[in-house]
């Protein structure tokens, strides 16, 4: 009887950690949905620590670290995002943009490659890579 309590108690334990971990992303966007960036960061951060390979938080910790303007946290997270899922237009976008902002016109260009195999929902974006080249190229050659 001992042994049967014991192992409804281990079951009931494993059960709730893994509905916990399931929450932190779904908590986390909604608190980063309203702007509450500290606290969503936190979350996705707690997140990760349950599931390291949940690119999601990686890419949702991208973008609180881009309006935070801290660049090199940005591109971390950027690039684990990739890292975990390789085909990810929104971080390969957000990488090309960092990109273009350094003038590293060559990764922009290698990586505008990689992205037109990828997108699927963000192509459009595209044609406004394309301008913002033509761009910076007419001010370099001024």
């Amino acid at each position: 009887m001992k042994i049967l309590i014991i192992i409804f108690i281990y079951f009931g334990l494993c059960f709730s950690t893994q509905a916990e971990k399931k929450n932190f992303f779904v908590e986390a966007k909604m608190l980063f949905e309203k702007e509450k960036y500290e606290k969503s960061k936190f979350l996705f951060q707690r997140n990760i620590v349950y599931n390291p390979k949940d690119a999601k938080s990686y890419l949702y910790l991208a973008k609180i670290f881009s309006l935070e303007e801290n660049k090199i946290e940005e591109k971390k997270y950027i690039n684990t995002t990739l890292l975990l899922e390789p085909k990810n237009e929104e971080a390969m976008y957000m990488l090309i943009d960092i990109e273009l902002k350094r003038s590293n016109f060559s990764k922009v260009e290698e990586l505008k490659k990689d992205f037109k195999k990828i997108c699927s929902v963000l192509c459009e974006k595209l044609s406004s890579i394309n301008i913002l080249l033509k761009e910076f190229e007419k001010k370099d050659e001024s």
